[in-house]
């Protein structure tokens, strides 16, 4: 079993903290990833209190802006329950901003960018929660840089193997057992649909939403069909469409969408989707693709969120079926490409082709069960272990 403590610093910890000098911040990601241990462990060094929105107590002290009577750091949990809390927070804030800092943390986006007079824009960073990744279990710090080759660093032992039996959610991770994981799992899921979805949306067919989910976990690594699930489902294009909207706003599920420019045209438009929860993609070889595409897009949050960079994760496909599984782009820049395997096997012909193709500086070739660490015309064939914990 991977080197799991009690508790598991976070990587963004020391940014949150060194953000929290001059704004107020705001911590989102999915159900149970362990935003409130990282808030109330924030609230140990700096003093304060935590108020959660679920409680009644607690929101009556929000409603009525009951504040500690010093300086003092106010954590605000699932306040975006609230109908109306941006404007209510803009108030606040520039009202007891000089001696009241505030975390809001939550288990959706919280896009509070609105036009308007009660914009919450200027006065707030952003941070986006994960789970747990290799770097983090293994306690490194490693932050590559832009443009830069990745970095690849000693073997983190059997960190890979645990996440892909347990996920990076820390509570399954921590107990190590197959038997509870399983139960976490489905009780985390049956309170996504009954809670989180129920509470933060207008969808009243669950089961409908429900049946969407597992038929995503199916498809994760291909191009997903709106008409397709649509058929499936026998709803409306529309309505599929917003279900997506909702698992994405809900830290359910993201989109991985083609890469374009004008020298080179994807062969779709359509995006794939990968979970959260890597726990719910059956298959092995597809549940190894999306704890890749977790890492990789922890990596790109973490170059928007805490070093300004414009990052986003897209993947390659041309109209003569080349295909790879993931490119990060960098400021409109391909930085580097990354196919994933479950096996040792011959260099990627696809990811061998568009680094010469669109002048990708760096491809590496990502393996589970690898053997051996290798340079193949240009190509970087590596054990996962060792390459996903050389990122952040």
């Amino acid at each position: 079993m991977a080197n799991i403590n009690r508790y598991q610093p976070r990587s963004v910890a020391p940014r949150i903290e060194e953000d929290l000098r001059d704004k107020m911040v705001f911590v989102s990601g999915p159900r149970q990833v362990g935003k409130t241990t990282l808030a109330k462990r924030i609230l140990e060094t700096r003093g304060g209190v935590y108020l959660l929105w679920d409680n009644a107590e607690d929101r009556r002290d929000i409603r009525k802006s009951r504040w500690p009577g010093q300086e003092a750091l106010v954590v605000l949990d699932e306040i975006h329950k609230w109908r109306g809390w941006k404007r209510w927070l803009k108030g606040e804030y520039d009202k007891h901003g000089d001696r009241i800092g505030f975390l809001v943390t939550g288990s959706a986006r919280l896009d509070v960018y609105r036009k308007g007079g009660d914009s919450l824009q200027g006065r707030y960073h952003s941070h986006r929660l994960h789970p747990l990744t290799v770097a983090e279990i293994e306690g490194r710090s490693a932050s590559p840089a832009p443009g830069s080759e990745i970095e690849v660093g000693r073997s983190a032992g059997d960190a890979v193997q645990a996440l892909m039996k347990h996920s990076g959610f820390p509570e399954p991770l921590l107990v190590g057992s197959e038997k509870q994981s399983r139960r976490w799992h489905n009780e985390r899921h049956e309170r996504f649909f009954r809670e989180d979805v129920r509470d933060l949306s207008n969808v009243q067919d669950l089961s409908r939403l429900e049946v969407l989910s597992d038929m995503l976990g199916e498809r994760v690594g291909a191009p997903l069909s709106i008409n397709s699930l649509r058929e499936d489902l026998d709803v409306s294009h529309r309505a599929v469409s917003r279900w997506l909207e909702v698992f994405e706003r809900l830290y359910h599920v993201f989109r991985v969408r083609p890469y374009a420019r004008r020298t080179f045209r994807a062969l779709t438009k359509m995006p794939k989707v990968y979970m959260w929860d890597s726990c719910q993609v059956p298959e092995e070889p597809y549940r190894f693709e999306n704890l890749v595409a977790l890492h990789l897009l922890r990596l790109c949050h973490h170059l928007q969120d805490s070093e300004g960079h414009s990052a986003r994760l897209h993947y390659i496909r041309d109209t003569q079926g080349r295909e790879v599984d993931f490119l990060i782009v960098v400021g409109n820049k391909p930085w580097f490409a990354v196919e994933a395997k479950l096996s040792d096997a011959k260099v990627d012909r696809s990811l061998r082709y568009f680094k010469n193709k669109l002048g990708i500086p760096w491809a590496y070739q990502v393996v589970l069960n690898a053997r051996k660490d290798y340079m193949e015309d240009g190509v970087r064939v590596v054990p996962a272990d060792r390459f996903l914990g050389s990122l952040v």
